[in-house]
């Protein structure tokens, strides 16, 4: 699941994009609002938080830009303003969820989750998917009745896509630009490696292959 982060820490930046990661995100990071704006128009993101106190302008602007311009990924505020006229500004710009400089980045991963399952019309933390189902917490799969299967994180991210949309077709193109962020260079056939070894636990025809257009979870096996 691809995220963009903006913030202009750049200590902090780096020390949540690798919390991030290992919580199940790729990470592109900006660090003024002329890449966060830039970058949210240009690249297809899950979600987005947003730091306000940016060195070039202010993050509810570029909120405002994306929104004007119907872009509608969900967006967390992050700040270090406690004013609560910030928050009610953030929220009525378009903003999805509100978090206040300092705060735990377990908070920060579970909010961020929450506003996912929104956006996707889900109230748990499961995906479930014919008889499987993707835990987003464990970032583990149980098949049936059966025990549970951990995954590695990318195994987890190409997983979650497949499943959040179960039928439709993804291309070998979105799925890298899922899983990898943009400092990242995959090699072209990563993702035939990884849907071999999915394959190996929830069964080759469960992802199927369209030649030419790409993979698709197949929910009714």
């Amino acid at each position: 699941m691809r995220l963009l982060l903006v913030e202009d820490d750049h200590l902090l930046a780096d020390g949540l994009a690798s919390q991030l990661a290992k919580a199940g995100f790729s990470v592109d990071i900006a660090h003024t609002a002329r890449e966060a704006a830039i970058l949210g128009k240009q690249e297809e993101y899950r979600a987005v938080v947003l730091d306000l106190g940016l060195p070039d302008g202010n993050g509810l602007d570029v909120l405002k830009e994306w929104r004007l311009t119907h872009i509608d990924f969900p967006v967390l505020i992050l700040t270090a303003r406690s004013d609560w006229q910030d928050k009610v500004n953030g929220l009525k710009a378009g903003a999805d969820d509100y978090l206040a400089k300092p705060f735990q980045t377990e908070e920060l991963i579970a909010r961020l989750n929450a506003i996912v399952r929104r956006s996707e019309g889900r109230v748990r933390s499961l995906i479930k998917a014919g008889r499987f189902e993707l835990d987003e917490n464990r970032q583990s799969l149980k098949i049936g009745d059966s025990t549970e299967h951990s995954l590695t994180g990318t195994e987890f991210r190409l997983l979650r896509c497949l499943m959040s949309q179960p039928g439709h077709v993804f291309s070998k193109e979105h799925l890298i630009e899922q899983l990898y962020n943009l400092n990242e260079n995959p090699s072209d056939n990563v993702i035939e490696a990884y849907i071999r070894r999915l394959r190996k636990l929830v069964g080759t025809e469960t992802i199927s292959t369209r030649r030419g257009q790409g993979y698709l979870f197949n929910d009714t096996v």
